[in-house]
């Protein structure tokens, strides 16, 4: 059996994980070039926890394979970042992410499939 940090990388769910764990695994699934929000994988999540999703992010222990700075606000702008939200959007941009001033375009925001 496969342990948890590889379903986590892999962005497979499985019953026996935290919500933490699901928030990464979720996360390991956005393609490179594309953003999605808190509010985005907390629907995924089928739970209104932004803000607890954003702490799961907060504490993500497999950046950069869990890709937390693929997740801004729902209004495009920018948000926590370990490394400082100019390191956050750098590596955006090094990955295609269009941005419109402060903010990144959401118009072709990530969605989640969980079913």
């Amino acid at each position: 059996m496969k342990d948890m940090k590889e379903y986590i990388r892999t962005g497979r769910l499985m019953p026996a994980m935290t919500f933490n764990e699901k928030v990464w695994a979720l996360t390991s699934r956005i393609p490179a070039g594309t953003v999605t929000t808190y509010g985005e994988l907390a629907r995924a999540l089928k739970t209104s926890g932004c803000r607890a999703v954003g702490n799961a992010l907060r504490r993500n222990p497999y950046a950069p394979q869990v890709p937390c700075h693929r997740v801004v606000g729902s209004d495009g702008n920018l948000t926590g970042y370990a490394g400082g939200l100019a390191a956050k959007r750098r590596m955006l941009q090094r990955e295609g992410v269009v941005f419109y001033g402060s903010k990144v375009s959401v118009k072709h925001i990530h969605r989640f499939s969980c079913g």
